[in-house]
């Protein structure tokens, strides 16, 4: 997924991956209006990505250095990883950096859509105030649960998700109070808020005596008018699984704030903000454009060379930094002005730079493989070692579709560069290019966790990005670490409420008639595969990645294993499926992401885009039918 967020010059202007994530959005504040709240919690935020990284930094120099493991730094670091995700969160509602889909708000007459988006904010509010106080109850049930090492209270740690949904709702309500002028406006939107949820208190005794028709009111139909309308899709679970339980259940709402707790808090996650950090710095340095040059040098002259360069640049890169937004953003400036002029059509480039991203989203280190480790219970260092091998199968799929629209391609005029050039350029992107191959081996070996390697990975980064590359300067850097902060809750916050509608929809007894429904299709383990393939070529399109694989990974993967299909090969089949869906036109996130970063109509690029997904799909149904690819490596 798009996670990443600096900026770098595409076609003339800056582009900014987190911004591009979240479009369309409503502008953001401007600076006159921006809340000292704003500048203390961007500052905290700062502050805490530093101190996780100092944390697991000085863990593994203990532990592989002097063989001195501090048995505390994991209760430290869980209780600053939770305060940041929430924080995070605040942050990244201020900025409008929560994924959101606007494809159907931004079609409106510009009065519809600025009372629909003021209708969504104040049911971000309603959400956030009902959910405040279960949020303190929460932490209060806490306080008798004390850490083994250092004797903390559980509530120090989940104070962060009151304290986070109390500055999300007091941003929200300042939103919502800049907004007055058009007051007509805003008592409408309040007033429809109201009304449904008095409809829906009116209605709960008929709502809980019939379970199905009260899942799919609230589980489908309120997440889906939440999506249309443009709320954040963290919000658009929240909203829906607070509605369930509250007017169809007996269920206590403190439910969800557990369920929250519990999505967001696995120690697996904290390499999530650092592979963003990660990713970060890889794009401020330059690392990125010195990978795409070196390529370029090497096989840039071969017919159809750039689009090898292209799609080779993205499975390196994509190794480095773990994100789709960041990887696009990062190779478009440098390849696309050379590529329009050998006489590439824009088009194809794009379509071409949206397929390759979906198709490295597995190279290791990729947040999606990290997170459905951690929801589904399969290895990390297995996904790694099989993402990578998987990404290469796709790779061969575009690079013989690549070759084969290259046919008529004129290279006489184009000169191979001198080996001095070459030999320049592959010393001063060497140091970057071995970094994903070592991410992979010290993973996939063993060696060590996900999270040590990400630690590891940013010293190594900013060791050499000083060194080689310019280095960062110190505002330069805070604002990396602030971003950094606001795109991880961003994440972090969606995993939370996701795992509330994945505990809702399990609870709801579905999980168990569709488990005997497709376990029990003809054809077995392949017509499941294949059935797996179109839910999430769909829900790709819809929700993007995260929330597709966190609704959907508790219930799917134990009916996989009930057919004996592998962990590893499952997992594959479902992260490349969910990838082609994301770049799928005319809903697909991803899609827009491309032509937003290469500066192309959607309109335009959507016919070219056709053959490549196409491709991409062959290599899905190949990976499906072949389990081998996903597993021999292990």
């Amino acid at each position: 997924m798009g996670l990443h967020s600096d900026t770098g010059p595409v076609g003339g202007h800056a582009v900014n991956p987190a911004a591009v994530l979240a479009q369309p959005r409503p502008p953001a504040d401007p600076p006159a209006a921006r809340p000292f709240l704003v500048g203390a919690l961007e500052a905290l935020c700062a502050a805490l990505v530093l101190a996780i990284l100092v944390l697991l930094l000085g863990g593994v120099v203990a532990r592989y250095v002097f063989s001195w493991p501090v048995i505390w730094i994991d209760e430290v670091i869980s209780m600053v990883f939770l305060w940041l995700a929430m924080l995070g969160a605040a942050v990244a509602s201020h900025r409008h950096e929560h994924l959101r889909l606007g494809l159907f708000v931004d079609r409106l007459p510009l009065p519809a859509r600025k009372w629909v988006e003021t209708a969504a904010l104040a049911g971000v509010a309603a959400f956030l105030a009902a959910l405040l106080p279960q949020a303190i109850e929460y932490a209060r049930h806490e306080w008798p649960i004390t850490t083994a090492a250092l004797g903390l209270r559980g509530s120090y740690r989940v104070a962060a998700l009151s304290g986070g949904i109390a500055c999300m709702l007091a941003l929200a309500l300042g939103s919502l109070f800049r907004r007055l002028r058009g007051s007509a406006e805003l008592l409408l939107a309040v007033a429809v808020v109201l009304a449904v949820a008095g409809l829906s208190w009116w209605a709960s005794p008929w709502l809980q005596q019939h379970a199905s028709a009260s899942m799919g009111l609230f589980l489908v139909g309120f997440v889906l008018a939440c999506l249309v309308a443009g709320v954040p899709i963290a919000f658009c679970f929240g909203i829906g699984v607070l509605s369930y339980l509250a007017f169809a259940t007996q269920v206590p709402l403190l439910i969800l704030v557990g369920r929250m707790d519990e999505g967001m808090s696995s120690l697996i996650l904290v390499s999530v903000p650092v592979f963003v950090l990660l990713g970060c710095i890889l794009d401020t340095t330059g690392m990125g454009k010195a990978i795409v040059d070196f390529l370029g040098s090497v096989i840039g002259h071969v017919k159809a060379g750039m689009s090898y360069v292209l799609l080779g640049s993205l499975f390196i890169v994509s190794g480095i930094s773990g994100s789709k937004v960041s990887d696009m953003a990062t190779v478009a400036p440098a390849l696309f002005p050379e590529m329009r002029r050998r006489g590439n059509k824009p088009r194809e480039m794009i379509a071409l730079l949206a397929t390759g991203a979906a198709m490295a989203d597995t190279v290791p280190p990729s947040i999606v493989l990290i997170v459905l480790g951690s929801v589904a219970g399969v290895s990390i260092a297995g996904l790694f070692q099989s993402g990578f091998v998987v990404a290469m199968v796709l790779l061969a799929m575009l690079l013989v579709l690549a070759r084969w629209k290259a046919r008529h391609e004129q290279t006489e005029g184009v000169a191979r560069p001198r080996i001095g050039v070459v030999a320049k350029l592959l010393l001063l992107s060497g140091p970057a290019l071995v970094l994903p191959f070592v991410i992979r081996s010290l993973v996939g070996e063993g060696v060590a966790t996900a999270t040590e390697v990400s630690t590891l990975a940013v010293a190594y980064a900013l060791l050499i990005g000083h060194l080689l590359y310019g280095g960062i300067g110190l505002r330069k850097f805070y604002e990396i670490l602030v971003e950094t902060a606001a795109l991880s809750g961003a994440i972090l916050l969606i995993l939370g409420t996701a795992a509330g509608m994945a505990w809702a929809i399990t609870q709801s007894g579905i999980v168990q008639e569709l488990s005997a429904i497709l376990t029990t299709l003809p054809g077995g383990a392949a017509a499941f595969l294949g059935v797996t393939i179109l839910i999430f070529l769909v829900l790709g399109c819809i929700l993007e990645g995260l929330p597709a694989i966190l609704l959907l990974a508790p219930i799917m993967f134990p009916m996989a294993r009930k057919l004996g299909i592998h962990d590893i090969h499952y997992s594959m089949v479902v992260v490349t499926a969910m990838n082609v869906g994301l770049m799928m036109p005319p809903i697909g996130v991803g899609f827009y992401l491309a032509c937003r970063i290469g500066g192309g109509s959607p309109d335009d690029v959507m016919p070219a885009i056709w053959p490549y997904l196409l491709a991409l799909l062959a290599g899905v149904v190949i990976i499906a039918a072949v389990p081998a690819i996903s597993t021999a490596v292990l």
